[in-house]
């Protein structure tokens, strides 16, 4: 039997469901979930394997107008994202109309020669499946797409169509990474990443994007039944300090507990999480800060 394998760049704009589309196919939790927009930070890449199969995807950040030198670099890294792939994934939600920030993705996109596939995410939520038609036919008729798949991510329906769709798109290859495999990540940047998933999950309007997470020790003891953890979620300014913390630190237990149950699932072992709280002002418009918090890989 002919082995396929290729690489596939999923993009759109913040909050449209990447993240959680790419979780869906390769059925483990690689990149953060959250309903706060521009969740995803960095490149993600994670691997779907099967018998006749192998898929590396890259989950990009949303693309979106940067306000910021962080926001500079996660825009970059998503149109980075257009080269040197096999097919692209470009996702857009249950929007009826097309907007600006996809309009502008879509101009890009007519400028590849990259094979473009549409997935129109959270189909769930159309009531009157006439308006879903009408939507697949809007998109349509722009003649960007090879194919437009419907999905609903979150509940993984037409989820196998997808990828089913990709696979007839890709050509002999290789097997870049072995089976058990499902993400390139470290723990170490999986671990952080679950944490500030949890700190979106607790927090409101714009602290969560002046957040990062740095992991300061992770250390198995001796007696291989727990792993040491400290981190440490650095913030832009003394307010948000407290925000984080919460009235007698309960805001801050709150997301350690989550953070922890997590990451026990994630590497099978229980967990001793510390978390501090510290305040670097303006991180996001310092490349230094940036760079330190593992936030300006270059992919090629």
């Amino acid at each position: 039997m002919e082995f396929k394998s290729g690489f596939v760049s999923i993009v759109g704009r913040p909050n449209v469901g990447k993240s959680t589309l790419m979780n869906s196919i390769v059925g483990e939790k690689i990149a953060i979930m959250s309903d706060k927009p521009q969740t995803t930070r960095n490149t993600i890449q994670a691997v779907f394997t099967d018998e006749d199969c192998q898929i590396v995807f890259l989950d990009t950040p949303g693309i979106h107008k940067p306000k910021n030198k962080l926001g500079e670099m996660m825009v970059k890294s998503a149109e980075d994202a257009f080269k040197n792939v096999d097919c692209i994934i470009f996702v857009v939600d249950d929007s009826k109309k097309i907007g600006k920030g996809d309009s502008m993705i879509i101009e890009n996109l007519r400028k590849t020669k990259t094979p473009v596939f549409l997935v129109i995410n959270k189909v769930d939520k159309f009531a009157d499946k006439e308006e879903l038609f009408d939507l697949i036919k809007m998109y349509d008729d722009l003649e960007v797409f090879e194919q437009i798949v419907p999905t609903s991510a979150l509940k993984g329906s037409n989820v196998s169509r997808l990828v089913d769709v990709i696979k007839s798109n890709l050509k002999e290859g290789p097997k870049y990474f072995p089976d058990y495999m499902v993400t390139d990540q470290p723990e170490r940047v999986l671990v952080s990443e679950l944490i500030r998933e949890k700190v979106l999950m607790y927090l409101n309007d714009e602290v969560p994007h002046g957040v990062a997470v740095e992991i300061e020790k992770m250390k198995t003891r001796k007696s291989n039944d727990i792993i040491d953890i400290s981190a440490v979620i650095y913030c832009e300014r003394d307010s948000h300090k407290g925000i984080i913390i919460g009235k007698n630190g309960r805001k801050l237990k709150g997301i350690g507990k989550s953070a922890r149950e997590e990451i026990e699932l994630l590497l099978g072992i229980k967990v001793n999480l510390q978390l501090w709280v510290k305040v670097k002002e303006n991180w996001r418009n310092s490349h230094n800060y940036i760079n330190n918090f593992g936030l300006n890989e270059n992919r090629d």
